[in-house]
Parts: structure tokens; C-alpha cells; sequence
């Protein structure tokens, strides 16, 4: 008698390779492989439109590589806990293996489901298990660099496991929504005409780590040139889990230079869990109470120019631009868009943040929030708010020309020399506004709105 099947709940994982879940399923008999589109348990936290289109494809794909096994993925639509309950229910499931998340919802999610059926939860989406790195009191970091230390004491990580050569189906197969119902790709209008450099899926990420492994020796020197592209462009496979980090760590660590740096990166990452582990509302709430009281300006005008890429200041607005085209941006590009929003207009970093959740193919909800707080100088560890960035300046220090005339082209006839600051040059075209305000102005508006709240 065939032994009854095992969930396996995908959510943020959508790989077969290191992936401990799929492993431990596999191991107990036949495998019914899920993913359930949750919108209820996040609630204002569903997922953003630029993710959206993304998941959509990393499905896609992620269905295709297990029929190849004599798999096939079953795609349901309603609360987690509800519908896995249901689905054991069909098919007699006594189990769901899933890999562990850490937002707050997702943490709720899982212990709705374990109240119904038995959930095993395993590591492997991070360095290390968040919450698993701690002082030597048994407390867990708080800033960066001490947490860091710590973990980068702990690594290498465990060399990935391969996918397993076949993965065994039930009797009879529970039956699936179809992908195109969910209506997660837009179309009137379809908006993400410009997304298709990316390629979505497990096998896209192999292909962007491969692509990266040539260049991760000189990424410090290239990491803040918008016009070079420098960084390793794996968030977005990163975040839904296309690759483990692990894998990355073992297929670049041994690069030389400065790929030190990068590692930093993914540490990061696993940084940013940490802190939501600790902090689960650190995206709607500031680390630092006293800046309950900052003055912040409400401008719907402002923020929409912003948005737009129209503040006058071509490398904000490219940055902007690039966003909205291909639903990632430049990191450099986004301190500096960040640090604009903030402190040159004086605007709630929320509203950046909520902003870069509904845009971003790569909007992680834990690196999301450490780094808009990390910039508003509101984060348990964070720069300083009296630290304010010149974009002006930034531009011109790291070559953003090239970057500005591909992202901003009403810009493109400019000099490498007028193209950063075409207000004073004397040569802004007509059809680019002017500055949305002065830095100087601004930059004395926002050390006045921080020394009135002592």
C-alpha cells in the first residue's frame, strides 16, 4: 500500500537545489509540491505589482523544472493555513515540510498551519538560521558590524545540496488553479514591458551567478557606478529564493580582491532578518523614539515628482526612471534617491518604503526596511541624519554620465560635465523641470527639522 503523500509548501524558495524541504519530502515517500498565492495573512503586506510579475514567472518555471522530475506544482489561492488543511485533507497528507520565513506574517502563517497539521520547518534560505548568531550573552546583534564578525566566524556555509535526480507524485494529483487566473501579470497597461532582461527562475539565477563570478574580484571598485552596473544584480532571485545564498558564497568566495565586500552583502541580508526577528514592525515604526517627533512634510506633489523621476536632479531621476522601467535599481543609486526623498524634501521614509515595496522585483521586506531606516539615520543602527548626501556631487563622483543619458534622455545631448547639474551649467533643455528645491536649502531645512526635536 503506497504511504500517504507530504506537502511541500514553496513560498520565498522557489528552487530545487539546497533546498532542505524538498529533500526531507522526498525522503518520506510521494511529494505534492504547493504554493499558495496568500493574500489574506499579510493583509497591507500582500505583495507589490513588480513582485507580482516576477512570481508569475519564477512559477512558471519553477513548475516546469519539476516535471522534468515527474513532478508538477499545485497552485492554490486563500489563507496558508486553510488551504493546506484542505489539501491534506484531499490527498491524505500528514505533513508539510517548508522552509522556515521570518516576516512577521509568515511567521503567523506558520504556526496557523502547525495548529492543523503537523508543519517541519527547515533552514536554508540565509548564511545562517536567523536568531542563531548572538553575543556571547546569548542576546542577539543589533548593529551590523559586531553581527557580521560573528558570522563571518561561522562560515563557510554547508556546501548545497543537488536536486534530487526524481521526485515521486501521488496516486492522483490534487487539482490546480491555473497560473494565468491569478491575473498577477499587468496588462492594461502592461507596465512591465521593460522587465524582459530579467529572467525569472531557478535557471536565471544560475545564469546571473555565472555571469558575476568574473567580475566579483573587483566589486568594491565597481559596486557604485550606476553606469558600469557593477553590482551582482542577484537580489530579485535572491528574495524569492531562486538561488540560496550559500550557493552564491561557494560559487564566489574564493574570487580574490575585493569580493570580501560582496560577502558583506549577503551577510547583510541576513542581517536585515535578524532585525525584523527582533523588531517585526520595523517597517511602519522608528528604532529611534525621538524621531516620533521629526516635523515631516506632507507633499503629494513632491512625492509624485519624486516617484516620477522629475525633481530636477538627473541622478535621482534616473534612478527613478530605471525603477519604474525594470523594477530594480542601482544600489548607489538608491541611497541616493532615498537620502533625497528624506532629507532634501522631508518626506516620511515610509513613504519611500511603501513606494520601493509596489516597484521592486526585489522588495524584501527585512533588507527593505533596515535600509530605508538605515538612511533616515531612524534604525537601530543607521547613519546619521545630519549626514546628508549631495546627489549633485555623488553623481559626478561616481560617473553617473552614461547612467543619466540612457535613464533620462531629454539629458542625453548634455557634456559628462553639464549632464549632473544642468541648472547651473546654464543648459537645462525645456522638457526637464528645474530643481524641485536647492541643496543648500534643503540641506538647512532638514538640520533644522532634527535640532527641533533635540
Amino acid at each position: 500500500m503506497e504511504s500517504p503523500p507530504t506537502l511541500l509548501w514553496f513560498r520565498r524558495d522557489l528552487r530545487l537545489s539546497y533546498q532542505a524541504a524538498l529533500v526531507a519530502a522526498v525522503g518520506e515517500g510521494p511529494v505534492v509540491p504547493v504554493y499558495v498565492l496568500d493574500d489574506e495573512t499579510p493583509k497591507h503586506r500582500r505583495m507589490g505589482a513588480a513582485s507580482r510579475w516576477w512570481l508569475h514567472h519564477s512559477l512558471t518555471r519553477l513548475d516546469a523544472a519539476l516535471r522534468e522530475k515527474g513532478s508538477r506544482l499545485i497552485l492554490r489561492r486563500g489563507r496558508a493555513d486553510a488551504v493546506l488543511a484542505e489539501l491534506a485533507a484531499e490527498t491524505g497528507a500528514r505533513r508539510v515540510h517548508a522552509i522556515r520565513h521570518y516576516e512577521p506574517w509568515w511567521r503567523n502563517a506558520e504556526r496557523a498551519v502547525a495548529k492543523r497539521i503537523e508543519l517541519v520547518c527547515h533552514d536554508g534560505n540565509y548564511l545562517a538560521p536567523p536568531g542563531s548568531v548572538t553575543t556571547g550573552g546569548g542576546t542577539p546583534y543589533k548593529i551590523f558590524t559586531p553581527f557580521w564578525r560573528a558570522l563571518r566566524e561561522r562560515m563557510p556555509p554547508a556546501v548545497p545540496v543537488a536536486a534530487p535526480d526524481a521526485i515521486p507524485g501521488p496516486a492522483q494529483w490534487p487539482q490546480s488553479d491555473a497560473l494565468a487566473d491569478w491575473n498577477l501579470l499587468p496588462t492594461r497597461p502592461n507596465w512591465a514591458s521593460g522587465f524582459d532582461d530579467w529572467t525569472p527562475g531557478e535557471g536565471g539565477a544560475r545564469e546571473r551567478v555565472a555571469a558575476f563570478v568574473d567580475h566579483a574580484s573587483r566589486y568594491d571598485e565597481q559596486r557604485n557606478l550606476p553606469s558600469i552596473e557593477g553590482s551582482s544584480r542577484l537580489s530579485p532571485h535572491l528574495h524569492f529564493g531562486e538561488v540560496s545564498p550559500a550557493t552564491v558564497w561557494h560559487c564566489v568566495a574564493d574570487a580574490g580582491g575585493s569580493v570580501e565586500t560582496f560577502l558583506g552583502e549577503l551577510g547583510w541580508r541576513d542581517y536585515a532578518q535578524n532585525v525584523i526577528l527582533q523588531f517585526p514592525d520595523y517597517a511602519a515604526r522608528n528604532a529611534r523614539d525621538r524621531f516620533d517627533a521629526l516635523p515631516w512634510r506632507s507633499s503629494p506633489s513632491e512625492l509624485k515628482a519624486w516617484q516620477q523621476g522629475r525633481t530636477g536632479y538627473p541622478i535621482v531621476d534616473a534612478g527613478m526612471r530605471q525603477l519604474w522601467a525594470t523594477g530594480w535599481m542601482h544600489n548607489r543609486v538608491r541611497m541616493i534617491a532615498a537620502s533625497f526623498l528624506i532629507k532634501h524634501l522631508l518626506i516620511d521614509w515610509r513613504e519611500g518604503e511603501r513606494w520601493f515595496w509596489d516597484t521592486l522585483v526585489d522588495a524584501d521586506y527585512g533588507s527593505n526596511a533596515v535600509n530605508w531606516q538605515w538612511t533616515s539615520g531612524t534604525g537601530i543602527d543607521s547613519n546619521l541624519f545630519v549626514r546628508i548626501m549631495a546627489p549633485l556631487s555623488q553623481s559626478e563622483k561616481f560617473d553617473a554620465a552614461g547612467y543619466i543619458r540612457r535613464w533620462v534622455p531629454e539629458l542625453a545631448g548634455l557634456s559628462d560635465t553639464a549632464i549632473h547639474d544642468p541648472d547651473a551649467a546654464g543648459c537645462r533643455p525645456r522638457g526637464y523641470p528645474a530643481k524641485i528645491i536647492g541643496h543648500r536649502e534643503a540641506r538647512e531645512r532638514a538640520l533644522a527639522a532634527v535640532r527641533s526635536i533635540g
